[in-house]
């Protein structure tokens, strides 16, 4: 089976960083509990989410995200059994490149780099599933779309929804 896997708010917990940086830059207090069922855009003014924009622009903010638990264990599992490609998006912020490429590196060497497909639109993947918290990238996805329950999603129905690593794990139990 092949098996394509987005990085941010799946592998890397960008969204924890993110409100770090706002709390500490700004004085906000947000969790979170928080931007359950929102973006996260719509609790801080104007100008503070033009100056998150600007570090995700920069693409530095990619190189030290926490990993998202369990995330490495299972989906080295994973490869042993299936084709795991990883599939981000970084053409919203193409300074993202080389920080995600490191990033992936780092912490999953077991992933051929020819297995990280830096894209925009993921409609052009070709795979049997592909795990992502963007709804809007399984939309028009063909294989089987699997969310990745993150805050901003909470409310959105229609995929299969996993919450962990764990369950990813269950979910292609062999």
């Amino acid at each position: 089976m092949r098996i394509a896997v987005d990085m941010d708010e799946v592998l890397a917990d960008t969204l924890v960083t993110q409100l770090e940086w706002l709390n500490t830059e700004y004085g906000h207090s947000l969790t979170l509990g928080d931007v359950v069922g929102a973006d996260l855009y719509d609790f801080i003014p104007k100008e503070h989410g033009t100056k998150l924009l600007r570090l995700l622009e920069q693409g530095d903010f990619f190189a030290d995200l926490p990993v998202m638990q369990d995330s490495q264990e299972v989906l080295r599992r994973l490869a042993e059994q299936h084709e795991v490609f990883i599939a981000t998006a970084a053409m919203e912020f193409p300074g993202s490149f080389g920080p995600k490429f490191r990033w992936l590196a780092k912490h999953f060497p077991f992933i051929d780099p020819s297995r990280i497909v830096f894209c925009g639109n993921k409609s052009i993947l070709h795979a049997d599933a592909l795990i992502d918290d963007t709804p809007r990238n399984l939309a028009g996805f063909k294989g089987r779309g699997i969310l990745f329950s993150s805050p901003h999603n909470a409310h959105v129905t229609g995929y299969a929804r996993v919450s962990c690593w764990r369950e990813v794990e269950q979910l292609f139990r062999a």
